[in-house]
């Protein structure tokens, strides 16, 4: 015979997370020390105007559908274009492309001034150098927190073999050192 469990019984499942023992300031150094990849997510606005942003939160979901994620801070300048956008792009930075990733980082500039790309299968731009390409179609969004999750369904990609990434990892980029 199966019992259920009491709501105040030590197994019974919890109906929401207890309140974190850390500060902010913790929690963001803690994540720092998982090392990442680095990413430009590329979209264009209705009008034609080119999108931007460095990136590292980016994973793969599923190999069937290709499902990929990437996530934004809901206060970005740029959430509009990619809620509405049906398409976007993810360029994998490699090892050489530090420049690039912080300048896409930064606000006030002008982070398209001299940079070489060409136009995607859907008008995302795909920059050139970038030793990978998701090209997405702009499937899904979910609000979590502070920032909204995009899930991608990749309809083409392309890689470099062999190309060196860059890495963040504790605030500082790094390249690949085999061991």
């Amino acid at each position: 015979m199966v019992f259920p469990l009491l709501p105040d019984h030590p197994l019974t499942p919890p109906r929401h997370a207890a309140a974190p023992s850390f500060s902010s300031l913790e929690f963001r150094a803690a994540l720092g020390t998982f090392a990442t990849g680095v990413t430009i997510v590329t979209a264009r606005d209705a009008d034609g105007t080119l999108i931007g942003l460095t990136a590292n939160s980016f994973n793969s979901v599923s190999l069937d559908p290709p499902l990929v994620l990437w996530s934004l801070s809901m206060r970005a300048g740029s959430m509009p274009v990619f809620q509405r956008g049906s398409h976007y792009a993810i360029n994998i930075l490699a090892a050489d492309q530090r420049e690039l990733a912080e300048r896409f980082a930064r606000k006030g500039e002008d982070r398209w001034a001299g940079v070489a790309w060409k136009e995607g299968v859907a008008g995302a731009p795909v920059l050139e150098g970038a030793m990978a390409v998701f090209e997405c179609f702009n499937r899904s969004r979910y609000e979590e927190g502070d920032h909204v999750i995009f899930v991608g369904e990749v309809e083409r990609c392309t890689h470099t073999p062999g190309a060196a990434p860059l890495i963040f990892h504790g605030g500082r980029f790094y390249t690949e050192m085999p061991l």
